[in-house]
């Protein structure tokens, strides 16, 4: 059972050897190969068309005949075609490898039964076929006259496709026994040849050729060079290196016996050499005028200086010299002409103007004003005609009358012209500044010595356009009302004209603007006045601006603005802020009372102060401009106080009257209490600082405060100074501090601020310590006071009691006077005023005790 199983397995792989069917394939040769699939198969591109160029070559492993085919993608080019049973390939178009240097080939090998495709690439070689091609074309080239031999002046580039040598490029320019370049082989610079220079005058353009060529190679089994030509345009520039010379030469010139000093004998013209650069010309005459000649400088024109009767010759030679001006206005090359001069006498027929009708020499037309300008005046006919021949038929024309309004064409006419006028300034055809325009046509010959001339009258009649708008007689009014007038008041009349005729002159006025709201306008008049229900009010409102607008019938209008000013009257009396003030003053120091007046405007607010009765009587002055009070000259002391008072405490009053400047003139009083004290004994800059911050403690605290910052400040400077120079010394300096105590009874250091300046008036006033001076010895210029004692508690003193002192800085008690100031008090008043005082005392030693003792403190470190 076993064998026949294997048996009929034999069998059926017998069979299936015999009926299976292998494909046919490709050799494979290699890519150096012209047999096998042309996978990796390289063709040169000057191969010609029809060549074969490849066997496709392969087998079918049944040894059946194979057939092949040769195909190439949808849309690519067709190159190449093959014959299906011998497999050969011919090349059927052209190659080019600059456009493409790849084809992609499909190949197939069939056996009619199975087929095998492949997809090859096929290589195209290079060949020289592309000469060089040059870059940014055209070449045109500016360089200075002035360049140096040997200088770079341009680069040229050109570009080879081909590959290898046929794609090097080297370059020369074609022989010419003038050539003034010379270009680098490789890199294509161009130069200006060694030992030639250029010249402007001589070839201002220079066209060079420039070949490029490149490295050579084989093309269709033939070495070939293949190159490209060029023209390079070099343009010179021009640079000074040229003289001027005279133009039109030789020149000759005549002088008429009706000459007159002023004209023109001829006009001579020369031009710079270097025309590319050209510098302006100066002309002068150097000889031969014989002083009855001149010439001007820029325009080269003689002219006769004298009147032809007095020549004495009939030939002049005249020597004219032209100059180049050059740039810092200095004469540098030049050229000399000789201009000859004759004296001629001849005679001609004067020019004469014609009408339609024949000779005329009145031309009238009626016109509106304004035409624009460059129009053509064409209601005038008029013909000039000078009956001569040749030179002594050419005259000039010219139109006198207002400048610039119309002119003439043809200036020059040669015996007969059309004359034509033209407007050429519209503005001066006004009919507001004329109805009639009125000029003198001239026409004057030009070369004859009698200078023969005709004159015809132009007579313009303008009609009149509306052409103006309304104008104000000033861009602005100012006007000025008093305040509370009367509803309707007048305040100010504006005018404007407009000097069109009829309707378009007449003018109507109106206002408007955020001001006007209080005021009218007579719409003809042109009156302005208050609205009827108007109350003005200079200390509400002072100050009012508005427009006002004239307008003509068909809308034309002009605008001006109006300022007006509320004048102030006197009707605020001056007020004090209370009547009855009260005031404390140390003897010396004013004390000062103020009044305000609401009136706007000087001098109703301006007030005068004066004292209408004091108690006592003959004690006090005022100043009557700024209401300061002060004790007449006389009170100095606390003592003159009480001998006037003969009292312990009291209490000085008085009234004070404050009166305006104005018409009429208002016042208002006030009673002033003063209570009077007297300065303390204090000494120096700091003391009246301090004495002055006695009320604001604040402020004397931050003063103590600076002025500690600024001690710290220049102790931290001498130490780093110290520092540094103990560095420089190489110097080891201990780091401990010695300190050395001050004995107990050592006077404190009085430290005083030089930088600080006071103008209290009261520190004229101030008593001096006679203990210190006692203490000072002349050779001591800085002697210091003993320390301050401690301020003693404030407390509470009766009226029966003797006068209170206050401590001062240097230790010394004040006397003050203080009581009842105002004739009805309690005594609790009286008690807070007290404490007020002794506190404001207490608080000032305090700040100073303070003070000293910090810069103890400080000092104590270095002794």
């Amino acid at each position: 059972m076993k064998k026949e199983k294997k048996t009929h397995a034999l069998l059926f792989l017998l069979l299936l050897h015999f009926t299976l069917d292998y494909a046919p394939y490709f050799y494979d040769n290699g890519p150096s190969s012209t047999h096998g699939n042309m996978a990796l198969f390289s063709i040169s591109e000057d191969t010609a068309v029809g060549t074969q160029i490849y066997i496709l070559n392969g087998t079918d492993p049944e040894g059946d005949p194979v057939r092949y085919g040769l195909t190439f993608e949808k849309g690519s080019k067709e190159y190449f075609r093959v014959d299906s049973k011998s497999g050969n390939v011919t090349l059927i178009q052209e190659l080019d490898r600059e456009k493409q240097d790849e084809i992609s080939v499909v190949v197939s090998i069939t056996d009619g039964r199975n087929k095998v495709v492949e997809t090859v690439r096929v290589f195209v070689t290079d060949a020289n076929d592309e000469p060089p091609e040059f870059q940014n074309l055209p070449f045109i080239i500016d360089i200075p006259e002035d360049t140096a031999p040997g200088s770079s002046i341009y680069r040229v580039q050109a570009i080879d496709r081909d590959m290898g040598s046929g794609g090097s490029v080297s370059y020369y320019l074609q022989t010419s026994p003038f050539a003034k370049f010379t270009i680098d082989g490789h890199s294509g610079i161009l130069r200006v040849k060694p030992g030639e220079t250029l010249d402007y005058e001589t070839t201002p353009t220079h066209f060079v050729t420039v070949v490029a060529k490149d490295g050579g190679g084989k093309y269709k089994g033939k070495h070939q060079v293949l190159t490209a030509t060029a023209t390079m345009t070099i343009n010179v520039l021009d640079a000074q290196d040229m003289p001027p010379s005279f133009i039109g030469t030789p020149y000759f010139g005549y002088v008429y016996e009706v000459s007159v000093p002023g004209s023109e004998i001829f006009t001579v013209y020369a031009k710079d050499g270097d025309q590319g650069n050209p510098n302006p010309i100066h002309y002068s005459i150097i000889n031969g005028s014989d002083g009855v000649f001149d010439i001007n400088s820029t325009s080269g024109c003689i002219t006769l200086t004298t009147l032809p009767a007095l020549l004495r010759n009939e030939l002049y030679e005249i020597i004219v010299k032209a100059s180049e001006v050059g740039p810092n206005n200095q004469l540098e090359d030049f050229d000399i002409t000789t201009v000859t001069v004759r004296v001629v006498d001849l005679n001609n027929h004067p020019p004469t103007f014609y009408g339609e009708n024949g000779p005329q020499s009145k031309f009238e037309v009626t016109m509106y004003e304004h035409p624009p300008a460059g129009e053509i005046l064409r209601g005038f006919k008029i013909t000039v005609n000078d009956s001569d021949q040749g030179a002594n038929a050419k005259f000039k024309l010219r139109l006198v009358g207002p400048s610039r309004v119309l002119r003439v064409v043809p200036q020059t006419v040669l015996n007969e012209a059309q004359v034509t006028i033209i407007v050429e300034d519209t503005s001066g055809i006004d009919y507001e500044k004329g109805p009639t325009l009125s000029f003198k046509l001239l026409a004057v010959e030009i070369d004859t010595p009698e200078r023969f001339s005709a004159t015809a009258d132009i007579v313009i009649n303008l009609l009149d356009t509306n052409d103006n708008i309304p104008k104000f007689t000033s861009e602005y009014y100012i006007a000025r009302v008093p305040e509370n007038s009367p509803g309707g008041s007048s305040v100010v009349t504006v005018t404007a004209n407009d000097p069109d005729s009829g309707p378009w002159g007449e003018v109507k006025y109106t206002i408007y603007g955020s001001g006007s709201d209080l005021f009218t306008i007579h719409p003809t008049s042109g009156v302005i006045s208050t609205q009827p229900w108007t109350s003005l009010d200079a200390e509400v409102r002072s100050k009012y601006n508005f427009y006002v607008k004239a307008e003509d019938s068909e809308g034309k209008y002009g605008l001006s603005e109006v300022f007006v000013t509320v004048l102030d009257m006197n009707d605020h009396p001056p007020a004090f802020d209370e009547t009855f003030l009260e005031k404390t003053m140390i003897i010396g120091t004013p004390v000062k009372v103020e009044a305000v007046d609401d009136d706007a405007e000087s001098p109703n607010n301006v007030i005068e102060y004066s004292i209408m009765r004091a108690d006592p009587d003959n004690a006090f002055d005022i100043n009557s401009d700024t209401g300061e009070i002060k004790l007449k000259p006389f009170i100095k002391s606390m003592e003159i106080v009480r001998n006037i008072t003969k009292q312990k405490d009291c209490k000085w009053s008085l009234v004070v009257q404050a009166r305006d400047r104005g018409s009429p003139s208002f016042s208002t009083t006030a009673v002033v209490n003063i209570d009077i004290t007297e300065a303390t004994p204090l000494k120096g800059p700091m003391a009246a600082f301090l004495m002055k911050s006695r009320d604001n403690p604040l402020k004397a605290l931050g003063m103590v405060t600076v002025i500690i910052s600024l001690l710290v400040g220049v102790t931290i400077l001498i130490s780093t100074a110290l520092y540094m120079r103990n560095s420089k010394s190489n110097r080891i300096m201990p780091a401990r501090r010695i300190i050395k105590r001050r004995p107990r009874d050592q006077q404190s250091w009085n430290f005083k601020m030089p930088a600080v300046k006071f103008n209290n008036p009261a520190d004229k006033f101030l008593i001096n310590d006679q203990e210190s001076n006692q203490q000072r010895r002349p050779s001591s210029p800085r002697p210091k006071p003993p320390p301050p004692s401690a301020p003693p508690p404030p407390s509470n003193t009766r009226a029966n009691e003797r006068p209170r002192a206050v401590p001062t800085i240097s230790g010394t008690l004040v006397p003050t006077i203080s009581g009842a100031l105002a004739s009805k008090g309690s005594k609790k008043a009286k008690s807070n005023r007290r404490k007020e005082g002794n506190v404001s005392s207490a608080l000032v030693s305090e700040l100073k005790k303070k003070l000293e003792q910090k810069i103890i403190e400080s000092n104590q470190g270095y002794y």
